[in-house]
């Protein structure tokens, strides 16, 4: 069993309780996708609870999907508990570069609490590095898209803000990059068919708390881990809805449904990790 194996067999083993802030247009989707990877889904955003709630949990997720001022006041104070504690903290910043308020308040995360992992696609992260992009709503814009020819120069700025920031960064799309400020991986796994659903990168973001949450001390390859496994489930998933002529409802089951199932059967020789 390799070390990415490893990490998802940890997750069945120690069924990681992983507390998420996040929006109300994913959200029964990203406790299902955290029950299916072996994890232990907690919703809590009141200001009232949350530091409570996080002190009994092994992680943190904090998704800016459906920003309100309510929420953002929870997160601070669940992301400061959660440092406090020494648990792994995953932000999502949803949609930043969109408007002035999503811009505004990653950057008041980013100054209040700190991070093991950011994940985004590579508009939203050259938001958070630069202050500024080119989101469209929820996507990345055409020219921010990973492609071979530009892979190069993506591992590179993905090492530059991972330095920035302090978090391995996690930059999904067509081709994936997970980097810390000295090591990459690219990851290939994943299928189109993954946006034209909503929530599978809210999903995938809870799932890489998840993976954090149960192998604390490897939060580099638990985040490469996560993006492969859920990829590789939504390349099954396709291949599940082509058999049976379904469509994109049926495909955000199968995803659900392959997670669920993935084993070590299933890793191997599915997973698409490359060290760079």
């Amino acid at each position: 069993m390799n070390l990415f194996e490893q990490i998802v067999e940890n997750v069945r083993k120690k069924t990681p309780l992983v507390h998420t802030i996040t929006n109300y247009v994913t959200v029964n989707d990203v406790a299902n996708i955290v029950l299916a990877c072996g994890g232990s889904p907690i919703m809590a955003d009141d200001s009232k609870e949350v530091e409570e709630i996080t002190s009994i949990c092994s992680s943190l997720v904090i998704n800016i999907g459906t920003l309100n001022e309510r929420t953002v006041e929870s997160m601070i104070l669940a992301g400061k508990k959660a440092n406090e504690l020494g648990h792994p903290v995953i932000l999502d910043p949803v949609g930043a570069g969109a408007s002035t308020l999503r811009t505004q308040t990653v950057y008041k995360l980013l100054e209040e609490v700190k991070y093991s992992v950011i994940r985004g696609n590579m508009s939203e992260i050259k938001t958070v590095y630069a202050g500024s992009g080119n989101t469209k709503g929820v996507d990345a814009a055409a020219e921010d898209v990973v492609t071979e020819e530009n892979l190069a120069e993506a591992i590179q700025f993905a090492k530059a803000a991972s330095a920035q920031t302090k978090a391995v960064v996690a930059i999904t799309g067509a081709i994936d990059i997970v980097a810390n400020e000295e090591n990459a991986y690219v990851i290939r796994n994943g299928h189109p068919m993954m946006a034209k659903i909503t929530g599978s990168g809210c999903m995938l973001t809870a799932v890489v708390g998840a993976y954090c949450g149960a192998n604390p001390n490897e939060i580099l390859p638990s985040t490469a881990a996560a993006v492969s496994a859920l990829g590789l489930c939504g390349e099954l998933a396709f291949d599940r809805v082509s058999a049976t002529e379904g469509g994109t409802s049926s495909f955000r089951m199968f995803l659900i449904d392959y997670m669920s199932k993935l084993d070590q059967t299933l890793l191997q020789g599915g997973m698409k990790i490359e060290g760079r």
